[in-house]
């Protein structure tokens, strides 16, 4: 309006002037317009500019402010004490971690990654856990080793990849050697016991809630004597059941006290038996046994008898594959995480049969109950050529067999100082280190040298059935698909031959003949034994088992498997080495035996070398340079020479 006006008064002043204007107010009323006008002109704009940018912003939906409040999760963090300052800090580097996560999960993994505002470390952890996740196996595999292999992440990062991973991710890592147990989340919260019940009860009522028909002998033993045995400690710890009148309460709590954790072995023993049956191990999971044993589990911590039955059962569970989702799901992939780094050989052995069951990304294998994996109990890029096989003898077992001679009694002491001074168990110790290329098996199976001591009155086990057992279990993991050594100690040796002999004649366990390479027996009664005989003419006190009858010098079973045998191993020309003691044993504190004899121990090929020790130590060498360490040692590569070379 005023520019207007101003330009009609200059030009009414212009026309109505009567006397000819100068030349010079002219321009000058033209140029005050122009300078007039440029500055509305420019002033306007600039007003116009701001209000149109001022109500652009407040119509504007802030989408990163959107999408950050969709990406909101927890994350689990060790408690620790955190000022303000600290704590707003941590908040602010996990939300922001989270608001880009979606942007690097989403996209196609060839897709750049310049718009992303992380740090280069924090976009290294998201890259490994998409790469964890590719159709690719062998790039799944890389992800998970560079994952364990990462040791300077923080402690959230951490646990975004432990919720962000999948089962198979999760395995992998608790079978790697150097995997950060920050990469594991405590197991779920359990579920409270029900109202006036206890753990050994509900431990009963799990074993009660499985099938009861169709079971072996010894399987029916041991749960009838499990639940025989609860209700008698239940019915003492409640009090008057013990007694013909009175409440019997001062003998009830006398009882209820110390059979508590017995009692709770019998049934953990019973169901041991019923988890190698697949149906009752779909029960255990239905009945919720998984969480019932994990409470178990952690009120033992102090008791390794508990723990590794707990495992057992775990293990047998994890042969059969639909049951991976829940025991995952439970906890037990964490737990196990924890014990596979243990010092205890027995611990960690029981762990790593567990996750080598879990693990269906490099295990092809299924390692069934008494079955041991002693090297490699980790994931490695060492390719395995060849197997060697343990097998112990009567009284033995899988471990304890083939541990470092000891005169003294510091074996857990010593074993946690230096493994190179003592070794629990020399197989995984030793020979490991010096072969890496072997794969190396324990088996484990009941023996007694009396009834009186059998731990399932019921079972009467020979050797042949033994042999055939053993074999199925041996074969399940995969013995028999490279070439392999056999390696025995007393009645061992019998059942390495029995089975041999019983692979011979079935189609479907050639292999296991022919990659048999050799066979060491260390001290193998194939003439029979003088505890066979000592034991018949004491019969009546001692009462031998079955094992130790057909140990008998005259038993024609024993002279039969012998003369087969030795045809057998003549056309198969398999590599054989024989040791034997000298020196005789004390069985128990009164009896002095020489257990086997030079002549007893002699195959009829192979060398023969007798050794200056009792037939408990003949397979347990006093320090690694030993003789019979070395002997052993050489005979493995000898015998294997071409193979590992392969």
């Amino acid at each position: 309006m005023s520019l207007a006006a101003y330009c009609v008064i200059c030009c009414r002043r212009i026309g109505t002037s009567t006397a000819p204007p100068k030349k010079d107010t002219y321009w000058r009323d033209i140029r005050n317009i122009i300078k007039f006008t440029g500055s509305l002109l420019l002033g306007g704009s600039l007003f116009l500019t701001y209000e149109v940018l001022a109500l652009k912003k407040s119509l504007t939906l802030d989408t990163q402010v959107v999408e950050r409040e969709k990406m909101k999760s927890y994350i689990y963090l060790h408690t620790v004490s955190l000022d303000k300052r600290e704590n707003h800090e941590l908040h602010k580097a996990v939300r922001k971690v989270l608001a880009t996560s979606a942007k690097i999960l989403r996209n196609p993994f060839a897709d750049p990654f310049s718009t992303v505002d992380i740090e280069d470390y924090e976009c290294a952890m998201w890259l490994l856990l998409k790469k964890s996740r590719s159709e690719d196996k062998t790039e799944r595999l890389e992800a998970v080793q560079e994952m364990s292999e990462t040791h300077h992440w923080h402690d959230y990062q951490y646990r975004i990849i432990a919720q962000a991973c999948d089962p198979r991710v999760l395995i992998g890592l608790a079978r790697s050697k150097e995997s950060d147990l920050r990469f594991f989340l405590p197991p779920p919260p359990l579920p409270s016991l029900k109202e006036d019940s206890s753990i050994e009860e509900e431990l009963r009522q799990l074993l009660s809630s499985l099938p009861q028909t169709e079971l072996d002998e010894c399987t029916q033993y041991f749960t009838s004597l499990a639940l025989n045995e609860s209700s008698q400690s239940l019915a003492a710890q409640k009090g008057g059941l013990w007694c013909f009148g009175g409440n019997g309460l001062p003998y009830a709590e006398s009882f209820g006290e110390v059979p508590s954790a017995t009692v709770e072995m019998f049934c953990l023993e019973a169901i041991v038996k019923h988890s190698e049956i697949s149906m009752h191990c779909d029960k255990i999971e239905a009945n919720g046994g998984l969480q019932l044993l994990q409470r178990l589990y952690q009120l033992h911590k102090d008791c390794p008898k508990v723990q590794r039955n707990i495992m057992r059962i775990i293990g047998n569970m994890a042969v059969n594959e639909h049951l991976h989702s829940p025991i995952v799901r439970s906890g037990w992939v964490s737990i196990m995480a924890e014990a596979m780094k243990s010092h205890h050989i027995m611990k960690a052995s029981h762990a790593a049969r567990i996750l080598a069951n879990l693990d269906r990304e490099t295990v092809q294998e299924k390692y069934q109950d008494g079955v041991y994996v002693l090297h490699p109990q980790h994931r490695t890029s060492q390719p395995i050529k060849a197997d060697v096989l343990f097998i112990h003898g009567l009284m033995g077992a899988a471990f304890k067999t083939w541990r470092q001679q000891d005169s003294e009694q510091v074996v857990i002491e010593k074993a946690l100082e230096d493994e190179d001074r003592y070794t629990t168990c020399w197989p995984k110790t030793w020979l490991a280190r010096d072969c890496p290329a072997l794969r190396i098996i324990s088996v484990e199976y009941d023996t007694t040298l009396s009834d009186w001591r059998a731990r399932c009155p019921m079972e009467r086990k020979s050797i042949a059935f033994r042999s055939n057992e053993l074999l199925r279990k041996l074969r399940a993991a995969g013995v028999g698909d490279r070439p392999m050594i056999w390696i025995s100690h007393s009645m061992g040796g019998l059942l390495v031959k029995k089975m041999l002999l019983e692979a011979s004649k079935k189609p479907e366990m050639s292999t296991v003949i022919n990659n048999t390479r050799g066979i060491i027996f260390y001290s193998v009664p194939h003439h029979g034994s003088h505890l066979a005989e000592y034991s018949v003419n004491i019969r009546y006190l001692l009462f031998p088992s079955l094992e130790v009858k057909e140990l008998s010098k005259d038993s024609p079973a024993l002279k039969t498997l012998q003369d087969d045998f030795l045809e057998f191993a003549k056309d198969k020309n398999f590599q054989v080495l024989n040791f034997v003691e000298t020196l005789p044993t004390y069985i128990g504190s009164m009896i002095k035996l020489h257990v086997v004899t030079v002549e007893s121990a002699d195959l009829g090929i192979g060398d023969l070398i007798p050794v200056d020790v009792n037939h408990l130590n003949i397979c347990k060498p006093k320090k690694k340079d030993a003789f019979l360490y070395q002997r052993t040692l050489r005979f493995i590569r000898e015998t294997l020479a071409k193979d590992l070379e392969n």
